[in-house]
């Protein structure tokens, strides 16, 4: 059992919102940018985009999760120090490794990837408001679930090997997005499962011939 219920849970949306009422539209334009290196990579194109995943996830760990959900769900502090980790991750080590190279590609997990991009960027906002859940009770892009979504697009865009690392905790996420769709209401979230079902069964498929040799995840 939740140790809230619905009306507090989109209570803790309508005070994110209302203090931050700019940061949603802020934070999709970096993620459309973000979208739109890897469409059109350039040379410096990975730092960026590695650089706006691990900037929204540092703003979700400490300023939704450890500002915002934490006094109506104390586990929110583990939810807030994994999501920094995560953050931290992308900005750091996945940098200095030269790991993570963006690029959408002609393939099914290119094709997936779209999909879950478009899904967190436009259909989950639609949906959202299709469901009734009105501004600024409702969640934006910017809060867990909708960014998750579009991690795990941009991430199977990414270049093979994709590090565990950086999809372990956008996946236990995911799995997670079933309790707030069944229990609280959050319908829209249903996309989030399935976001982490598609993204781990595609990493799973065997390469091309070409590609046999290297492994679709590394550690």
């Amino acid at each position: 059992m939740l140790p809230f219920d619905a009306h507090q849970f989109f209570e803790v949306f309508a005070r994110y919102n209302s203090a931050v009422w700019h940061a949603p539209i802020a934070l999709e334009l970096a993620a459309l940018v973000a979208v739109i290196l890897a469409l059109r990579p350039r040379a410096w194109s990975d730092r960026v985009i590695r650089a706006i995943l691990g900037g929204l996830w540092l703003w979700m760990g400490g300023i939704y999760h450890l500002g915002f959900f934490r006094p109506i769900n104390p586990v929110a502090t583990v939810f807030g120090a994994l999501f920094v980790l995560k953050g931290a991750f992308l900005l750091v080590i996945a940098g200095w490794r030269g790991r993570l190279h963006f690029a959408w590609t002609r393939t099914t997990p290119g094709t997936a990837g779209a999909a879950l991009i478009a899904y967190a960027l436009v259909i989950y906002p639609i949906l959202a408001h299709a469901l009734g859940h009105r501004f600024p009770a409702t969640p934006t892009f910017g809060l867990p679930c909708p960014t998750t979504i579009l991690t795990l697009g941009l991430l199977l865009w990414a270049e093979p090997p994709r590090p565990w690392s950086v999809l372990v905790i956008p996946l236990a996420w995911s799995a997670l997005g079933a309790s707030a769709a069944v229990q609280l209401g959050v319908w829209e979230d249903l996309g989030l499962v399935a976001a982490g079902g598609l993204t781990f069964a595609l990493i799973l498929l065997p390469r091309p011939a070409a590609n046999a040799a290297q492994s679709s995840i590394n550690w």
